[in-house]
C-alpha cells in the first residue's frame, strides 16, 4: 500500500506551497547556497526541480536563460525569479531578500573580525578544506547541468567553443553570450528541432514526475504582462534609488564616502555582465586605486572570503564597503564597525536593487515568449554557451586551489610539481566523488571538508617538526 501511494504521489504534481514554506526554503537557501554562481544553480535545480518539484526542468532553464543576459548575479535573480512565479513580487522579494541577508550579516562579521583581529591558524585551516570543496561542486555543476540542457552534438559544439573562447583566447563574456544568442535565433530557424527546449525528450521529466509550475501550467495572473504593472514597479524602484542617495547626499554631501559609495556600486551594478569574476576588476580599480578604501592584499583576502562563504559571490562587495567605512573612518574613530556596517549595507543595497527591477519588470514579458521558437532558440543558444563559461569558472578555481602560489618561472614540469597542493587535490576528489557517485549534500560535503582542512592545518607543524 505505501509503495501505491508513492507512485501515486510521483504522478501528481506537489500540493499549493505556501508562501510561509516557500519563504522557510529561501530563507534555508540563503545560509547554505555556497559554491558559487554554478553550485547554487546546481543547489536550486536539486532542490526545486528534482526533489521538491516546484518548478519543471524546462520552466527552470527558461528562468536561467533570462537571468544569465542580464547584468548581476545569475543565481540569486533566478531566484528571485522563481519566487515570483509562485506568489507574485511578495515572492520575489522574499526570494531575492533572503538569498543575499544571510551573505550581508555573515561577511560583515567576518570582515570585523578580519580587521580587528587579523588572521587566524585555525580559520586559515577551514578555508583551506573548503576551497577544494567549493571547486568540485562548481565541476559537478557543470556536469549536471550541461548533461541536461546539452542534448544533441550542435549545443555541445557551442559549449565546448564558449570554454575555448573565455578560457584561451580571453573573450568577454558579454560578446559570447551575444554570439551563442545569435547562432541560437538563426539556429532556430534553420533547425528548429536542434534548439527545442522543453522537458519532453529530457531526462528531466522522465525522473521527477509533474511539477506544481509544469511545462504546460498556465501563467498566474501576476505573471501577466501589463504595462501598467512596468511603470507602477520602475517608478518604485527609480524612487527607492532616489530616496537613498537624496538622504546620503543631504547627510554627507556628494563627495561623501556613503553618497561616493552608492554612485559607485550603482554603476557596478549595471556592468556586472558575466557574472561576479568580470566585475572585479572593476571593483578593484574604483576600490583600490580611485577610492583607496582598500588594499590589492585585502581585496585579494575579501575575494577568499567571499568564496566561502554563501550567497553571491558578488557579495565581495560588501566587504570593499565595510573596509572602506572603517579605514576611512567615515563616522569617526570610535565607531569603525558602525562605519564597516554601514558601508557594507550601501554597498549591498545599490549593487542588488537593479537586480529585483530586472526580474520584475522583464519577467512576465520572459514568461509570455515560452512557446515562441524565435525567442526561446537564442535562450537555448545561450544556455549551452554558458555551460562552457561554467567549466572555465571550474578551471580559475582550480589553478588558484591547486596553485596558490601560481607557477613558479622558470616554468618546468619540476616547478610545476613543487607548488601543487596535492593535499587539496585530495580533499577535491574525494569531494566530487562524495557528490557524484554517492549522492551526498553540499553542505556536509562542505562540513567535513573544512574539518579536515582544519585538522590538516593543526598536523602539518608537527609532521613538519
Amino acid at each position: 500500500m505505501p509503495t501505491a501511494s508513492k507512485a501515486h504521489d510521483a504522478a501528481s504534481p506537489p500540493a499549493e506551497i505556501s508562501f510561509a514554506e516557500a519563504f522557510i526554503y529561501w530563507l534555508k537557501l540563503g545560509f547554505i547556497s555556497f559554491g558559487g554562481p554554478a553550485g547554487q544553480i546546481s543547489m536550486m535545480h536539486q532542490e526545486l526541480v528534482e526533489r521538491r518539484r516546484w518548478i519543471s526542468e524546462h520552466r527552470f532553464l527558461h528562468a536561467l536563460n533570462y537571468c544569465m543576459l542580464l547584468p548581476g548575479p545569475e543565481a540569486q535573480q533566478l531566484a528571485t525569479y522563481i519566487g515570483w512565479l509562485m506568489h507574485g513580487v511578495k515572492g520575489g522579494i522574499a526570494a531575492g531578500v533572503l538569498f543575499v541577508l544571510p551573505s550581508l550579516f555573515i561577511l560583515i562579521a567576518l570582515t570585523w573580525i578580519y580587521l580587528a583581529f587579523g588572521n587566524v591558524p585555525s580559520v586559515a585551516g577551514i578555508l583551506y578544506g573548503i576551497k577544494p570543496a567549493v571547486t568540485a561542486i562548481v565541476v559537478f555543476a557543470a556536469y549536471r547541468i550541461g548533461s541536461r540542457a546539452l542534448k544533441n552534438a550542435v549545443l555541445w559544439a557551442m559549449a565546448a567553443a564558449a570554454f575555448v573562447a573565455i578560457f584561451a583566447l580571453s573573450v568577454p563574456f558579454p560578446y559570447i553570450v551575444l554570439t551563442a544568442g545569435a547562432i541560437g535565433y538563426f539556429g532556430g530557424r534553420i533547425a528548429p528541432n536542434k534548439f527545442k527546449t522543453g522537458g519532453h525528450h529530457g531526462d528531466g521529466q522522465k525522473g521527477y514526475g509533474p511539477a506544481l509550475i509544469d511545462d504546460h501550467t498556465p501563467p498566474p495572473e501576476h505573471s501577466r504582462f501589463r504595462w501598467a504593472r512596468v511603470i507602477t514597479y520602475g517608478a518604485v524602484g527609480l524612487l527607492i534609488w532616489f530616496g537613498v542617495m537624496a538622504v546620503l547626499f543631504v547627510q554627507f554631501g556628494w563627495q561623501g564616502g556613503f553618497t561616493q559609495m552608492g554612485w559607485f556600486f550603482t554603476k557596478a551594478a549595471l556592468v556586472t555582465f558575466g557574472g561576479a569574476y568580470a566585475v572585479l576588476p572593476y571593483v578593484y580599480q574604483g576600490g583600490v586605486e580611485h577610492y583607496q578604501w582598500l588594499t590589492g592584499v585585502q581585496m585579494i583576502d575579501g575575494l577568499a572570503l567571499g568564496e566561502t562563504t554563501p550567497g553571491p559571490l558578488i557579495m565581495v562587495v560588501a566587504f570593499v564597503g565595510f573596509v572602506g567605512g572603517w579605514t576611512k573612518e567615515l563616522f569617526g574613530p570610535e565607531s569603525l564597525a558602525l562605519a564597516g556596517m554601514a558601508g557594507a549595507t550601501v554597498a549591498t543595497l545599490f549593487t542588488f536593487l537593479p537586480s529585483f527591477l530586472f526580474i520584475m519588470l522583464g519577467a512576465p514579458a520572459i514568461e509570455s515568449t515560452r512557446g515562441d521558437i524565435k525567442f526561446t532558440s537564442p535562450l537555448t543558444g545561450i544556455t549551452a554557451a554558458v555551460v562552457g563559461v561554467i567549466l572555465n569558472l571550474a578551471v580559475f578555481f582550480a589553478y588558484h586551489v591547486l596553485w596558490p602560489q601560481g607557477f613558479s618561472q622558470p616554468f618546468s614540469v619540476q616547478t610545476l610539481v613543487t607548488g601543487f597542493e596535492w593535499f587539496s587535490a585530495l580533499i577535491g576528489v574525494l569531494a566530487f566523488i562524495a557528490l557524484w557517485r554517492f549522492k551526498i549534500g553540499i553542505i556536509p560535503v562542505i562540513g567535513v571538508c573544512g574539518l579536515v582542512g582544519l585538522g590538516y592545518a593543526l598536523i602539518k607543524p608537527i609532521i613538519s617538526a
